[in-house]
């Protein structure tokens, strides 16, 4: 049963994670920051892949999930990534009125006519705090970097040429709030990296392209010199 704009009723939803095995997998992609493929999901449950995908297939059907192709440019057929919906409920698992919250503080900065500089330089001190956690300390700066980007649900695929190594992000975990004003979210994105990087050293944030640009999300990392 849906409700009268073909949303999915919440008993309808409920309902769907009443199996034990489909509730486990559901906690999985609610923890995750990032979209996750059938492999990824099974091999965290020590579970076999066809035991793994008729469940979320079913809980795409009533609308717990959503699903888009792999796009990082893998050999064969794109896998299918699975996150949790906009009507899927929080479980618990994050406080509902913190989406919210971020709306709200979104509308204020743009109400006080907060432009990108000041968003880049907030990003920059959250950056510098995160080059202390254990992210920072995974290999090369780039390392670190990517392993920031991964833990924060970006999804980034890198390539390296020259020395140069381009980072396209697979994922936003601040899509919603982008959308609304890429000018404010985007930079702050882009702070954290230059914050980060510039803190851990051996590295410094190149080109950074983000919503207003016409080519995908990317940021390029060049050696420090």
């Amino acid at each position: 049963m849906t409700s009268g704009d073909d949303t999915p009723s919440r008993l309808d939803l409920l309902k769907a994670l009443g199996d034990n095995t489909r509730y486990a997998i559901y906690l999985e992609l609610a923890r995750s920051p990032r979209p996750l493929a059938t492999a990824e999901v099974a091999a965290t449950l020590d579970l076999h892949p066809n035991t793994v995908r008729p469940h979320l297939e079913r809980m795409r059907e009533v609308g717990l999930l959503d699903v888009r192709p792999d796009t990082s440019g893998g050999v064969g057929r794109p896998q299918k990534l699975y996150e949790l919906s906009a009507h899927s409920p929080s479980l618990g698992l994050e406080p509902p009125v913190y989406p919210m919250v971020a709306r709200m503080l979104l509308d204020v900065v743009v109400d006080l006519g907060v432009d990108a500089e000041p968003a880049v330089e907030a990003g920059r001190r959250q950056g510098r705090v995160l080059a202390h956690s254990p992210a920072a300390e995974r290999g090369s700066c780039v390392d670190a970097t990517l392993c920031l980007l991964e833990d924060m649900g970006f999804d980034p695929a890198s390539v390296t040429d020259d020395g140069v190594t381009t980072v396209a992000f697979g994922h936003c975990p601040f899509a919603e709030l982008a959308e609304r004003n890429p000018e404010v979210v985007c930079s702050l994105h882009r702070g954290v990296l230059e914050g980060f990087v510039d803190t851990v050293g051996g590295a410094a944030v190149g080109e950074f392209h983000d919503l207003s640009h016409r080519s995908p999300c990317t940021v390029s990392l060049e050696p420090s010199s």
